[in-house]
């Protein structure tokens, strides 16, 4: 069994047990997070599309920690001007376990 999910405007293809990073969401490690925002169940038998989501689906997952990206330099220089700026970023994301996938 397999979910279409949509978390923070991003879509991921999930199924039991499944370690993910998503976007960076507010809540503590240990905790619990639902999504309600299915677009696709898929059982070994039967596809429910939603229209544009599956009425009744929930996907529940535990945040397991927080972590960041690595790290991406941005560089910028102007010829013959002495201009150069180096800047660094890393996203912030949170890793999740789903933990199980119901439908109605």
């Amino acid at each position: 069994m397999y979910a279409i999910v949509e978390i923070s405007g991003k879509q991921y293809k999930v199924a039991e047990k499944d370690r993910l990073y998503v976007p960076l969401q507010q809540a503590d490690a240990n905790k619990t997070l639902s999504f309600d925002r299915v677009l696709l169940v898929s059982n070994s038998d039967k596809v429910t599309v939603g229209r544009p989501t599956v009425a009744g689906a929930v996907v529940k997952a535990k945040v397991v920690e927080h972590v960041k990206a690595d790290k991406v330099l941005v560089f910028r220089k102007k010829r013959r001007k002495r201009y150069k700026v180096k800047r660094g970023h890393r996203q912030p994301y949170t890793q999740i376990e789903v933990s199980s996938i119901k439908t109605k």
